[in-house]
């Protein structure tokens, strides 16, 4: 069997400036004519038109190496050595290391390279120069970006998903309503409790395509692989659609970034790094809406195995130890036995009490307030917002107040922390220790100061954020006004008027037990302290606002 004389050629976007020299039917006109003339046997192109030369992940070129494992190639021959690569090191490794393992012949025409020859002393050079001139373009594609990027148009070759390129101006997206309300309805479901996973396999079910699927359909972008499952939604990608700003009419720009142009992986940037520009193109979804799911996402949950999501998820909280109420619910449980428990506690038993409640009791006793708030703000709209301006304004004075006492207090023994280091150090160098003691003191202060420091600047950024935030009560009522009565409890609704549920330990100091239950509206508008008593579970109500 003769073997394959492959017949390798490669085209990037950057080569195309070169002019037609470097085009696919040159080169291919090239390798052909210099198989004839020598008598090469069975001559086969391998062909990557569009791929880098620092990437060696290209489709034909990764065909071609399999093809060279199995035996069925002899000889490879390129135009120049730029065609095989553009990285010195890995150029460098296939025809010094790779193909001579491989009994394989490789010829560079321009370059005069002929491995059956010898190999050419100037090859080390010429692959340096072509891996120099793939980072000196990558250095003028990133400052043409970077001026791009800075002037607020999009660095994305494509829209995201929900939008399109305006005909007139392809800096500008226009929404696409067919994939927008796909989009609206992801952070409809995400509002009415739904995780991502089960969202993906609600469109999966749907058959809906998926953003990638749909833009080549739509002919917005090229598949630069085969889509096996084009309706195959991962959760992944709902949780990327929950999070992007773009969907609130903001451009984001330079989100990531790539270590080296030899690596092609991408490496998310803090938010803090990007660069927003608002308003920039139709938002999709509101401001309220967007807020509100990063709210819910905030707090991260466990999957939920049962089809009616868990009103109370994310926002019914431990009043001792701040954690999350954990739902007890299983198909052995009657709806009348689930119930809610520290999620602490459920994890480690002595690290805090149960705080044991129904969900049914504390849906009845959530129910009834939430109706009593919402005929207090259509008895008397003015009334209601004179009174939650006032609530808004004090809770948010107290809670900074708290913040910035607990900072004082962590920002002293960070102090006091790198003081003790300091004595330790000179007691060590002075012998006065030992260094297996000093290692052990050091290694615990060091951490004690590091979860000092994390927990210090979320204390930080929440006096900041509480701080700036006003009362908003025109948006409660604006919610409020969509409902007239309330006869069940969804998750929707719970985390459009409610901020967060406090749960007290139960007290049976009286003989019986009592326990106090905190409701706290969304923007601060009010909140509700109320005492369960098992008796009669009578509600004694003991407003704070």
């Amino acid at each position: 069997m003769n073997k394959i004389t492959a017949l390798y050629c490669r085209l990037s976007q950057d080569d195309m400036l070169a002019g037609e020299s470097n085009s696919i039917t040159n080169q291919k006109e090239i390798l052909l004519k210099y198989a004839q003339d020598n008598n090469l046997p069975n001559p086969q192109f391998y062909v990557d038109d569009g791929w880098s030369g620092t990437n060696f992940n290209r489709p034909d070129f990764m065909r071609m190496i399999d093809d060279m494992k199995d035996g069925k190639i002899g000889i490879i021959i390129t135009k120049d050595l730029s065609r095989l690569g553009r990285d010195y090191l890995m150029t460098g490794q296939f025809v010094e290391i790779i193909f001579p393992e491989h009994d394989i012949r490789y010829i560079a025409i321009n370059d005069n390279v002929d491995t059956q020859r010898s190999v050419d002393d100037m090859m080390v050079f010429r692959n340096v120069f072509n891996d120099f001139f793939a980072r000196d373009t990558s250095k003028k594609i990133k400052a043409v970006f970077k001026a791009k990027g800075q002037a607020g148009k999009p660095l994305t070759a494509h829209p995201i998903y929900g939008y399109k390129k305006s005909e007139t101006d392809k800096n500008v997206w226009e929404i696409d309503e067919e994939a927008a309300e796909v989009v609206r309805r992801i952070f409809r479901l995400c509002i009415e409790g739904y995780g991502p996973g089960k969202m993906a396999n609600i469109l999966s079910e749907e058959k809906i395509l998926i953003p990638t699927a749909y833009s080549v359909t739509k002919g917005y972008a090229k598949a630069s692989r085969e889509i096996k499952d084009p309706t195959r939604w991962y959760n992944t990608t709902i949780s990327w659609i929950l999070g992007s700003i773009e969907y609130l009419g903001h451009l984001a720009n330079f989100k990531t970034y790539r270590k080296s142009y030899k690596c092609k992986k991408q490496l998310r940037k803090p938010k803090d790094e990007w660069l927003i520009f608002e308003n920039t193109h139709p938002a999709i979804i509101s401001q309220h809406d967007f807020d509100l799911v990063q709210e819910i996402r905030s707090h991260r949950r466990r999957p939920q195995r049962f089809e009616d999501p868990n009103p109370f998820s994310g926002i019914a909280y431990c009043a001792d130890c701040g954690s999350v109420m954990r739902l007890s619910r299983s198909v052995s449980l009657s709806p009348t036995q689930e119930n809610l428990k520290c999620g602490k506690y459920a994890d480690r038993t002595d690290s805090c009490t149960a705080h044991f409640i129904r969900t049914c009791v504390l849906e009845e006793l959530v129910l009834t307030e939430v109706n009593n708030l919402l005929d207090e703000v259509h008895d008397d709209e003015d009334v209601f917002v004179n009174a939650a301006m006032e609530h808004s304004v004090s809770a948010h004075l107290e809670e900074a107040k708290k913040a910035k006492k607990t900072l004082a207090k962590y920002d002293k023994r960070i102090a006091e922390l790198d003081r003790l280091f300091t004595k330790i150090y000179e007691d060590n160098a002075l012998g006065k220790i030992s260094d297996e003691r000093f290692e052990q003191m050091s290694k615990g202060y060091e951490e004690e100061q590091k979860k000092l420091k994390e927990d210090s600047e979320k204390l930080r950024k929440f006096v900041d954020d509480t701080e700036q935030k006003s009362s908003d009560v025109n948006r409660f009522i604006e919610i409020v006004r969509k409902y007239e009565s309330i006869s069940k409890l969804t998750p929707e609704i719970m985390h459009e008027l409610i901020e967060r549920i406090v749960i007290h330990a139960p007290d049976k100091s009286s003989g019986h037990r009592e326990q106090e239950v905190e409701i706290h509206f969304r923007f601060n508008v009010a909140s509700v302290s109320i005492v369960l008593d098992s008796r009669d579970y009578d509600m004694k109500r003991l407003r704070s606002a």
